[in-house]
């Protein structure tokens, strides 16, 4: 029995092989036709868009771009540059990457080199492909977002529709959330980003509980968290102060800053001769050494000691506004963030002249990420009743920290206001 199974499985694995290269080389070939009836019949494997090489873990996506990059001549010096995309291959590789991400692609998927499609894309030059994952990557988070939201309805709401059976009452139609129809891309990105966040659950990094809960090594141009992870540096000083600059443009205004870290922002606030210099801090660490330097007896400033979550309701209740408002915290999500300047800025801010910033690092660990993070920011912003103005500033390399949370070459700086 076991000798009858054994050539079976064997020449099934053949055959899935067989299958995995005929999808990566049709892709890498821009062969539109092929490509689409391996990715549509029945008899393609399951999921055939997001197949991968085993040798370089290539996915049909990674194949289609690198087949774009210009072949170089050997002679060619380091740093020379490089030869233009021919504008047909480009055209068909636009063409083939349409196509992919129609058909489920994974716009974020990684190769043994680390290396997402639009990093591949970014790295070659070929900066139509590259928008075209950027655009992918803005489409999958905007549904994974919406989704979020519709399962925090579910989860508060409709575990009492058994209650409201009971009783005879009906639920009021408009609170019901609306159904959405999920194409084969946006599916693929959703279970790509769910089955992330499972890998995350299974082996915790950095989340907002696990470095409340830890010990901080303060020193004088950065601080870290107890597993070396990077929390705030120096760097950060000169996008600090413009930020300040920015959002105070003369003293007497009011300012609320959420996440002390270095004190830096709130330095730069202090120059600034604030009425009122309201700063939020959640970590004890941070909040004993700010007391130490005497952060609670500055001209102005009060301490609110707790997670932004618990404190900015109370203060909306109490019908208090800011000229100005920050906000840098860390290890928080973007679901966080959204619910930060979508609930609460709103009733916060002055509405005549009144500003906010943020620290603009959401997925700055990769260029991709950033790019994607920042059309998806604009895009809510709007959805909430705001206009953003970026400032493209160099930031250095960081060096001596576990995870380095800042890897692209510039920062966007944000001034966010209500629209006219």
């Amino acid at each position: 029995m076991t000798d009858a199974e054994g050539p079976e499985i064997t020449f099934g694995q053949i055959d899935v092989d067989l299958d995995v290269q005929e999808i990566l080389l049709a892709s890498s070939q821009h062969d539109f036709a092929k490509l689409r009836r391996l990715t549509r019949t029945q008899s393609a494997l399951p999921d055939a868009a997001n197949v991968k090489d085993p040798e370089t873990g290539y996915t049909p996506l990674h194949s289609a771009i690198a087949a774009c990059e210009p072949e170089t001549d050997e002679t060619e010096t380091n740093g020379a540059t490089k030869p233009p995309i021919d504008p047909e291959t480009l055209k068909s590789g636009v063409n083939t990457v349409k196509l992919l991400l129609e058909e489920g692609a994974i716009w974020n998927d990684l190769d043994n080199n680390d290396e997402t499609p639009g990093c591949l894309a970014r790295r070659i030059g070929a900066t139509e492909l590259y928008d075209l994952i950027v655009d992918a990557g803005v489409r999958a988070e905007m549904l994974l977002n919406r989704l979020d939201g519709y399962e925090e309805l579910s989860e508060d709401e409709y575990d009492e529709e058994d209650d409201v059976k009971e009783s005879g009452a009906q639920a009021d139609d408009e609170t019901a959330p609306e159904l959405v129809e999920v194409s084969a891309e946006q599916a693929a990105s959703i279970l790509a980003t769910a089955e992330a966040e499972a890998a995350e659950e299974a082996n915790p990094g950095v989340t907002n509980a696990r470095y409340l809960d830890s010990n901080l090594n303060i020193q004088e141009d950065k601080i870290l968290d107890s597993d070396q992870n990077g929390v705030m540096m120096e760097w950060e000083s000169d996008i600090m102060k413009k930020s300040a600059v920015a959002l105070l443009p003369r003293p007497g205004l009011k300012v609320l800053n959420i996440g002390h870290g270095m004190g830096i922002v709130d330095g730069f606030f202090q120059e600034r001769e604030p009425s009122e210099h309201h700063i939020i801090e959640a970590h004890a660490d941070v909040v004993a050494e700010m007391k130490k330097r005497g952060w609670d007896s500055k001209p102005g400033v009060t301490i609110h000691e707790g997670r932004w979550q618990d404190i900015l309701p109370g203060l909306v209740g109490e019908g208090v506004t800011f000229d100005a408002i920050y906000y840098d915290t860390f290890a928080e999500s973007y679901a966080d963030f959204r619910d930060f300047f979508s609930e609460q800025v709103i009733g916060l801010l002055e509405q005549e002249g009144g500003k906010w910033g943020f620290f603009n690092g959401m997925g700055a660990d990769r260029q991709i990420s950033y790019d994607v993070y920042q059309k998806v920011a604009e895009m809510d912003l709007f959805e909430a009743g705001f206009d953003v103005d970026w400032e493209d500033i160099p930031v250095p390399k960081l060096d001596g920290v576990k995870r380095a949370y800042w890897v692209v070459d510039n920062y966007r700086l944000p001034l966010c206001r209500f629209m006219d």
